[in-house]
């Protein structure tokens, strides 16, 4: 399975061993990760038969002075927004995401903040026969969970985690 891990981590796929497949045809990524795997589906040639979206990281319908913020508060102390980031990104659940720490950089977090899920390219995935799961925490504290079910609940088979956060734990 190709992998691919969240803002400021690595190494988290361990958290969510319940949603992923152990299979050579399976892409998975975690938050920013998501994004990044659906661009590697997207223009990848080799056979993929599911792509699985853990708490994507869904922006697109945050105002422009969102972005500037977040990226104004990270360029003012990084550690400290990560520390922070980190925190949110674990909601409700008290796991400990230290051992999984990979500062990002401000150009990571700018692509994060800006990516555009388009329809296009999600068809485009569904036409070659690609399965999309894509799976979201109602108490998600990082993404408008509302807007990213609004816009993936016609292309994927979604799933609702009751009660769990960006980590789809509780």
């Amino acid at each position: 399975m190709q992998y691919f891990s969240g803002f400021s981590l690595q190494g988290e796929s361990k958290l969510f061993e319940n949603y992923l497949v152990a299979s050579e045809t399976t892409v998975a990524g975690f938050s920013y990760g998501a994004q990044k795997a659906l661009e590697y589906v997207y223009t990848s040639n080799i056979r993929i038969d599911r792509l699985i979206l853990l708490s994507p990281a869904f922006f697109q319908t945050e105002k422009t002075s969102f972005v500037r913020t977040q990226l104004r508060y990270f360029e003012a102390g990084q550690e400290a927004y990560v520390e922070n980031f980190l925190s949110n990104v674990s909601y409700p659940s008290n796991i400990d995401l230290s051992s999984y720490l990979k500062i990002g950089t401000k150009e990571e977090l700018e692509a994060l903040l800006t990516y555009k899920w388009e329809e296009k390219k999600i068809q485009e995935i569904l036409n070659r026969g690609t399965k999309l799961e894509v799976f979201i925490g109602s108490d998600d504290k990082i993404i408008n969970t509302k807007d990213t079910i609004r816009f993936f609940k016609n292309h994927a088979t979604l799933y609702t985690i009751k009660d769990a956060g960006h980590l789809l734990e509780r």
